[in-house]
Order: structure tokens, then sequence, then C-alpha cells
């Protein structure tokens, strides 16, 4: 049976025969496409090439990959160690890294966006965090005004509710908490416990300091989790009322990433019962009002976000949905991954590779990719499918100087069987998304990737599966 959720529908069947391996398109081309001819000295000569160092503000990422204690769903990049040290001598790094990377861009571009990811950011203290920003600050101008949106991930294991009114003195005004879930079982299965009540004092202290975001993040599909546990985590976070959630499906892939062999499979969802976990979610969310952002995120009307989608101005990056489309975004620290123009560049992967690079005074970028003519038309198609849930022909020819129908025709035609499914819905020049297709948006994005059969023919699980 259908269910129809504000203006989605949510078809058990369809979604089930679409949900395949595919791309999240938080670039594109996608970072396994990235080569190692692509280096620190290509990118620095491609900057000086096309003179885009000067215009706009800019946007930092800073990878923080320390952890104190694995959980075992966990695929990002981290570094697990009680060896606090070792975080001190990093944060040496990333000041030689911005040392290098600032000069490459006017000191007059203000860094308007801020990023701390992880591993966990809140491995370092209050102080600590102070400390590093006072290093970037130093190379990069931060912005101080309303237009600051700094941004930073948390362990709410690992701070205190006074902790907050800390971190907003040092400018920072949205926090994205992890929760995944509240259930003692599944978060024993996951070795991540948590109280409900430590993680609400946060958010509550979060809003007392002044931040004007808090997001959360969950998970689906983990062990133990039942439509009943999951139930009681979604109405706890619906109470603590934060202004975002993302909602990730948690794919089991041991054989990439080594904690994950410590989770029981027998204790898994299935197939089934994880897509009644994604259909709960999407139901008691949208009840309590939040906006279906796109794949896994939602928002309160009010949000930044959810104004971004109405007004068309939604963009998708690394970190997934986001806003300021126009920022220059600069990756710091260790597998972080920049976009800037029409090149990405991505550094080191490990920690003795990305010390050594700049022990020697180089950048610690290893690989990239320059983007192609094609590449930046395709970029546009697959950006408006995945934020707009629509396109326009007229409009990508009016950019691009082609003559879309003829260009991807081949594109076309692999969606009429998609159309005939309804998942879209096509228009005299241009196509929109159906209320059930917009859950199953890589799908029709994935018409339009010029690389991907290349990976379907091999057979290679090289994506997460699309729901």
């Amino acid at each position: 049976m259908n269910a129809t959720f504000q203006d989605l529908i949510f078809d058990p069947q369809l979604i089930r025969r679409f949900d395949v391996n595919g791309p999240r398109y938080t670039s594109y081309p996608t970072a396994d496409r990235f080569v190692e001819a692509f280096d620190a000295n290509a990118y620095r000569a491609w900057l000086q090439k096309r003179q885009l160092t000067s215009k706009g503000a800019l946007s930092l990422y800073v990878h923080v990959p320390f952890c104190a204690s694995p959980c075992f769903y966990c695929g990002c990049s981290k570094i697990i160690t009680r060896d606090h040290g070792r975080a001190t001598v990093y944060a040496g790094h990333l000041e030689a890294e911005a040392a290098l990377q600032a000069p490459l861009f006017d000191r007059r571009r203000v860094v308007e966006q801020l990023h701390l990811g992880g591993g966990t950011p809140t491995y370092l203290s209050v102080a600590e965090i102070g400390a590093l920003l006072g290093k970037l600050g130093r190379h990069f101008t931060l912005a101080h005004g309303d237009e600051r949106e700094f941004s930073i991930e948390i362990d709410p294991r690992t701070l205190a509710p006074a902790d907050m009114a800390g971190l907003a003195a040092l400018g920072f005004n949205r926090a994205s908490l992890g929760v995944q879930d509240f259930d003692p079982d599944v978060q024993r299965a996951v070795n991540r416990v948590q109280s409900r009540e430590s993680t609400v004092a946060l958010m509550e202290a979060a809003r007392a300091a002044g931040f004007r975001s808090i997001s959360v993040d969950l998970i689906y599909g983990l062990p133990s989790q039942t439509a009943g546990t999951f139930a009681r985590t979604l109405d706890a976070v619906v109470e603590a009322a934060p202004d975002r959630l993302a909602v990730y499906s948690y794919a089991h892939l041991p054989q990439l990433f080594k904690p994950q062999r410590r989770i029981d499979a027998s204790l898994l969802p299935s197939g089934a019962e994880k897509l009644s976990l994604l259909q709960l979610t999407i139901e008691r969310l949208v009840a309590a009002g939040y906006v279906y952002i796109g794949m896994d995120h939602f928002a309160r009307p009010g949000d930044e976000l959810a104004r971004a989608l109405r007004e068309g101005s939604l963009h998708r990056n690394f970190q997934g949905y986001s806003t300021r489309a126009e920022c220059t975004l600069i990756g710091l620290g260790m597998t972080s991954i920049g976009s800037v123009g029409d090149c990405y560049a991505q550094n080191a992967k490990t920690l003795p590779a990305y010390y050594a690079a700049l022990a020697a005074g180089r950048l610690p970028v290893v690989r990239g990719l320059v983007l192609t003519d094609e590449d930046r038309l395709r970029r546009e198609v697959i950006q408006s499918i995945m934020c707009q849930s629509r396109l326009d022909y007229a409009a990508v020819e009016a950019r691009h100087g082609i003559a879309f129908e003829s260009h991807f025709a081949a594109a076309i035609a692999a969606l009429g069987p998609l159309a005939a499914d309804g998942l879209l819905r096509f228009g005299p020049r241009g196509f929109e998304l159906t209320p059930v297709g917009r859950l199953l948006t890589r799908n029709i994005a994935m018409c339009f990737d010029a690389y991907l059969p290349a990976h379907t023919r091999d057979g290679t699980k090289h994506f997460s599966r699309a729901v």
C-alpha cells in the first residue's frame, strides 16, 4: 500500500525494486574518479592559471580524525586513540597547512563558513578548539558578523552543557549532534552508549547559548533496531525539536570497514524491516512538521536549508545538502576534500603521509580532478535533480550552448522506464520528479552520470545502496 506524506509517496515495492548501488552525488564527478596526477603542484598551477583566488567568500572544512573509542557502524576516516597528545601535534600541522593554503587566496576573502568534522572534533577541549581557531585566524580572515556560519560536529559523550557557551563564545552558531539511536540495546550493539537526558541537555544549552541551528544525526538499519524501538527514538528526538535531522541508512560493509566486523550481522534488520524503518521515519518527521529536503535530510520550515529548497538555492557538497553554493570550499586536514572553481583536491589519507608533506613544506594534496566542460555540464544537471527535483532544458542550454535533447539522448532514453514507473513526469522542455520519485533521486541522477557504466559493468559495489 502506498503511503502519502506531505508531497511524498512511499511505495515499498517500487522503492525495493530501485534499491540499487549508486553514488550519493556529494560531487560530480564522484571522488572515485580523482587521479593522483592532480597533486599539490598541479593544484597550485591550476589556481594560478585560472586566477580564481580573488573573488567571493570562503568555506573551510577542517577534519579532526581522532576518536577515543570506535563506533562499530562508522565508515568515516578516523584514528582511535586515547593519547591526547596526538591531537596537539595534529593541530600544529593544521596550522602549517593553513599557512600554505591561505596565500593562494586573497586575504580580503572572508571565511563565512567553517565546519569542524571528524572523527570527533570534540575530542579537543573547548580551549583547544579556541586555540585551533586562533591558528586558522592567523592565516585566513574569519567572519565575525551575522553572516558567519560556523558549525561543529559533537559527540554528546565528550561535552558538558556548560561547554556550549564556550563554543558559542568562539563563534560557533551551528551544532550537529550524533545520536544514531537512543535504545540501550542498539547502543550496546554498536559500542556507542549515551543517554537521552545528556543529549537533550546539550541541545538545550546550545539554544541558551545562542546557537542558530541544531542538527541531530540518526541511523536506521542498525543491529537490534525494530520499528518499536526506533519509534521511541524518533519520538524523543521530535520532542527535543532540533532544527535539522539527517537520518542515514546503515551500510554493512565489513570487508571495507574493520570496526563493522564486530557487529553481529544476525541482529541486523532484514531488507523489508529496514524499509519499514525508513517509512516510519518519514511519516513521523513529516507529521511533526519537518520538511523533507532530499535523500536523508529534514529541516523545520523556517530553517535556512528549507528556505534554500523553496528558493531554489539549495546546494550539495561533501557535507551533504548545504547553502551558500557561491563559497569556495577549502579542505584542511587528512583526507579532506576541497572544491575550488572547477577542480577538486583531496589530501593524504594517512597521518604519516599528511605529516611528511607538510614537513617538506608542500601541500598534502595527493589526488584530485580538473573538470572538463562535459563534467561541468553534467554536474549542473545532477545538482538540479538532487537539489531542485526538476530540470529545465532551456536553462541548461542557455548556460552551456547545447541542444539538450540531442546531447543527452541516451540519458533521456534511460529516463523513459523510470517515467513509466511514475518516478518523474516529462514536460514540454524538461521534467520534474513526482512525489514517489523524490525518494529515488539518486536513481534519476544516475542516468546523467557519464562514468557510471564502467562501474556497473564490473559488478563491484563501489557505492552504497539507494535506500
